[in-house]
């Protein structure tokens, strides 16, 4: 059977763009608390005055990349009416950055030309924070606020945070103002920061608490309007996704993904509607995918300390204690010769683990002389675990 010709789809989507993440709508559902949050932050730069600096946190899916767009957009419309004020926004998604330098260099690019880029590498970090201070004093503005999203990317090497909101007090910036909007999906990011760091980032903090459902249900039908046809939904649809996506995570994101992918199955079926059973199976499909694409951007020590768990069930050694998954993991790291971390950042590991739902943990007391501890144990299905470990070409040599 060969392939089907494509003709334009005039059943379910009006518009499906709507239900993506790419799409941005022009106001922000069920956060009217952190958007004035938000503003008041910012208000001291339409007064001409220094600029707070900003942390925003909260899971993925809840808003905090929207509502910088959406505070931003307003605040670049509003200073046009004040006399003396430019406002210069640059905007990094620290994603794919390890560290400080690199945030750095980064930042240093977006003031120039791509044939006068520098390289993320090979220049002592001095020089590149004086380039960065000199592209920022020859701006023709009195106020620059640079957004590092997902800035939590760094990890612990966090000089960046601790230079930046300071650049103006401690004289590498005079005429310009500078602020810094730091935003994150890890909660624990802001809890291991530096003490001089939270002291110089964290004037504000605008916490983005998880969606319950009942919210859910209004963004879903928000979208919903402008994304499907009328009549399309069943009227428990929507309902039951949002129940869904809020009982698992509080994200709207999470949300969308499912009614988009029940309104998919409804099409490929050649459905007039979209019912409850395509929300279950949209439900199904988007958790598998979602866990096999967290579980492949994990970091080279979070996927070992994964295996090690892993393997440790295997045996029918688990819940396991920490110090039986470090050992298991010093095994594996010799093994594919990675650097062996120490018992401490194993912890952290599990930690984060724990957090993102791959991992569930028990506190365990023996009494005053056994004293407590914690035993771990997967969360999650052993072979999603297995099929993302073994498509790292890293960590895919632990099973050859």
């Amino acid at each position: 059977m060969g392939l089907e010709k494509f003709t334009p789809d005039t059943t379910i989507f009006q518009n499906e763009n709507v239900l993506r993440d790419s799409y941005k709508p022009t106001d922000l559902v069920c956060r009217d608390d952190e958007l004035a949050q938000f503003q008041s932050a910012l208000r001291p730069v339409i007064n001409g005055a220094q600029p707070k600096n900003i942390f925003l946190y909260g899971d993925a899916g809840l808003g905090k990349t929207l509502a910088t767009k959406l505070v931003l957009d307003r605040l670049r419309k509003d200073q046009q009416d004040v006399d003396h004020l430019n406002l210069h926004t640059v905007n990094l998604v620290c994603k794919s950055l390890s560290s400080s330098y690199q945030v750095a260099a980064n930042l240093v690019n977006e003031f120039r030309s791509p044939e006068n880029q520098i390289k993320a590498t090979g220049y002592p970090a001095g020089m590149v924070y004086n380039m960065l201070w000199d592209h920022l004093e020859a701006l023709d503005a009195t106020h620059c606020l640079i957004v590092l999203d997902e800035i939590d990317s760094i990890g612990r090497d966090d000089d960046i945070l601790y230079e930046l909101p300071r650049c103006n007090d401690n004289g590498s910036i005079d005429d310009t103002w500078v602020g810094v909007i730091g935003i994150s999906n890890d909660f624990t990011f802001r809890d291991n920061l530096s003490a001089r760091v939270k002291d110089s980032l964290c004037d504000e903090e605008i916490h983005f608490a998880p969606y319950d459902a009942n919210q859910l249900r209004q963004i879903l039908e928000q979208r919903a309007e402008h994304a499907f046809h009328d009549g399309v939904l069943e009227d428990d649809v929507i309902p039951l996704c949002a129940a869904f996506a809020g009982q698992k995570y509080g994200s709207a994101r999470q949300a969308l993904k499912r009614l988009y992918k029940a309104g998919d199955l409804a099409r490929d079926e050649g459905a007039s509607v979209v019912t409850e059973q395509h929300i279950r199976a949209a439900d199904e499909q988007v958790e598998k995918n979602k866990i096999r694409d967290e579980l492949s951007k994990l970091p080279t020590h979070e996927k070992l300390t994964m295996y090690s768990l892993l393997s440790l069930n295997e045996q029918g050694k688990t819940p396991a204690k920490r110090s039986h998954i470090y050992e298991t993991y010093v095994v594996a790291a010799k093994s594919i010769e990675a650097d062996v971390v120490s018992d401490r950042t194993i912890h952290d590991c599990l930690s984060k683990l724990t957090l993102k739902g791959f991992l569930d943990v028990d506190e365990k007391n023996e009494g005053p002389h056994g004293g407590s501890y914690y035993e771990y144990s997967l969360s999650i299905r052993t072979e999603l675990a297995r099929e993302a470990l073994q498509e790292d070409t890293r960590t895919d040599e632990l099973y050859t």
